[in-house]
């Protein structure tokens, strides 16, 4: 279809954008909600994701005019054009350097993409179940899409790091399997008229990864065995504006990582002490937890504790510390598929709430979870955190536009909305034992080694006099692994996971920290602008009501609220 959008104002203009990326990228529709994208994939061709970037220079064309008319200017219409234009013009920087042609990550490709979306679709019924088999059948194509597009990477020298391929690798192996596969394990409960097709779907579906999967290990990995695994400082910045929505200072953002470092870890040894007198460093408490501390036995169990907690959460801070509405007050846990990274997620509902929000731990075959590493976790990823925020835009569309409450978001204030969303309940003090404030002080020691070991690893800096760790050498990813594996309590394929994930999706994980002090500095400086008159409450949920902004405008917006 033609890329024609005209639109008298830039909402309007933001509004038609999101109509036309669902034509062409019906996985965003099922994010959605929309029964109509369910039976189609996208095209992840180098053609089909020119498509995209070509929707984007239209865009960006009307919003131009829409800016110009009378009532473009009002602070509604210039939130969200400001947002369009700088989302629009971050994902044509990236799609014009050719980012898309060397898309391999353990978490963020359209290979992840189109497995994740299965586990979004609604499931209730025979006509659900034949979307999910149309779905399938169009996974080879997708897949071979995809492929085309890294094959014209790998003949312009455009290639995806071994570190991530390999894991990819492993990926792909473990969704085929050895019997049914992922796509035939997630069929198996379909209605009975339609196993048959189902089953035979899911075959076809499987076989498109086992292409992939092929010509990843014989033709690209061998190709990939000497791509750099860090992307330098020209290909950092941009990635930086894309997942931040702003152009960081990055050599400040490093200081800022390791001052706050060198902040918790002092924390973080008051705390140790009340778990393990005399542990010699705050990692050796958290493993006594391990062994010794709160648990929680079996997958189904620690799935319904996760539930409860974000239950009680709710309970607690509705009418005190938030206003919610109730369909925002629905959230579910659940379990992740297996065979994905080791970090968990949220999905955000769908407009009209038929799917709640949903939190996704990966158990990453684990049956013991220990509570000091669950309860600041789930805080982040459902409630306060990425739950109450992504709940309420999709409650307050309507007022926003469709855009700003759904794929115009911005990495950095998400996930520093959660990451505030954890130091909110700590000085709200659901915090005081000594297990679960040690855990999140963990959680935000790992989000602070994140600045250091991502921009430091792959701008190649300095590690300064001041570190504890091989101070005066230059950041490897090796040197990264030892690091980040010394500062965190969490398990070694984890910090693997992690440190491929950082490789694939550069500048992503310093949003967290970076987010978190943008939110911080907006309600620091309303505070003060209130005085004594500040309501915390109002100022959260009239936070929350805004829409997805980049960091600059998040804290301009913040401190006039």
């Amino acid at each position: 279809m033609p890329n024609t959008i005209s639109a008298p104002l830039p909402r309007q203009v933001a509004d038609a954008h999101v109509t036309a990326l669902i034509e062409l990228d019906p996985i965003t529709g099922t994010y959605l909600g929309l029964a109509e994208s369910s039976r189609r994939l996208p095209d992840f061709s180098p053609a089909g994701q020119a498509a995209v970037a070509d929707l984007a220079r239209t865009t960006l064309a009307a919003l131009t005019e829409a800016e110009a008319r009378p009532g473009g200017d009002s602070d509604g219409e210039r939130r969200c054009a400001r947002l369009l234009r700088e989302r629009l013009t971050a994902e044509l920087a990236v799609h014009e350097a050719g980012e898309h042609l060397r898309a391999v990550s353990n978490i963020h490709s359209p290979l992840h993409a189109v497995r994740e979306v299965f586990t979004l679709m609604p499931l209730d019924g025979k006509d659900d179940w034949s979307a999910v088999a149309e779905r399938l059948r169009a996974v080879p194509a997708a897949m071979e899409g995809y492929r085309a597009s890294l094959a014209e990477g790998l003949s312009r020298g455009l290639l995806g790091g071994p570190r991530q391929v390999t894991t990819v690798l492993g990926q792909l192996t473990e969704w085929i399997g050895t019997g049914a596969g992922w796509f035939g394990d997630f069929v198996a409960g379909g209605p009975e008229e339609l196993r048959a097709e189902l089953a035979e779907s899911a075959l076809t579906a499987t076989g498109g990864l086992a292409v992939l999967r092929d010509w990843l290990r014989d033709v690209y990995a061998p190709a990939a065995e000497d791509a750099p695994d860090v992307v330098g400082r020209e290909r950092y910045a941009r990635w930086s504006r894309y997942w931040n929505g702003t152009d960081l200072d990055l050599d400040e953002a490093y200081a800022y990582g390791w001052s706050e470092f060198h902040r918790i870890l002092g924390e973080m040894r008051v705390e140790a002490e009340k778990i393990l007198p005399g542990a010699k460093t705050p990692w050796e408490a958290l493993a006594h937890l391990d062994a010794h501390g709160t648990h929680i036995e079996g997958v189904e169990e620690v799935r319904v504790w996760l539930q409860e907690l974000m239950d009680e959460a709710i309970e607690a801070l509705d009418g005190t510390h938030f206003e919610l509405a109730e369909r925002v007050k629905r959230v579910e846990s659940r379990i992740a598929p297996p065979g994905g990274a080791a970090a968990p997620y949220y999905s955000q509902p769908s407009e009209d709430f038929s799917r709640p929000g949903q939190t996704w731990l990966p158990t990453m075959g684990e049956t013991r979870f220990p509570v000091y590493d669950l309860v600041s976790t789930w805080y982040h990823e459902g409630v306060p955190g990425h739950h109450l925020q992504l709940a309420q835009w999709t409650h307050v569309a309507d007022k926003l536009s469709r855009y700003q409450a759904t794929v115009g978001m911005v990495s950095a204030n998400c996930e520093g909305w959660a990451l505030y969303a954890e130091r909110l309940m700590d000085e709200l003090g659901f915090l005081t034992d000594p297990e679960r404030r040690l855990g999140y002080l963990d959680a935000q020691m790992m989000r602070s080694t994140r600045v250091i070991v991502d921009i430091g690893m792959h701008l190649e800096l300095e590690i300064p006099e001041h570190s504890p760790f091989h101070p005066g050498e230059r950041w490897t990813p090796e040197l990264a692994r030892e690091f980040f594996g010394m500062h965190s309590g969490r398990p070694a394929e984890f910090v693997d996971s992690e440190l491929v994930r950082y490789q694939g999706m550069p500048a992503q994980a310093i949003g967290y920290k970076l987010g978190e002090r943008a939110w911080l500095t907006g309600r620091e400086a309303a505070r003060k602008r209130h005085g004594d008159a500040f309501d915390a409450k109002a100022w959260h949920m009239a936070a929350l009501s805004q829409g997805s902004l980049g960091l600059d405008d998040l804290v301009a917006e913040l401190s006039a609220l």
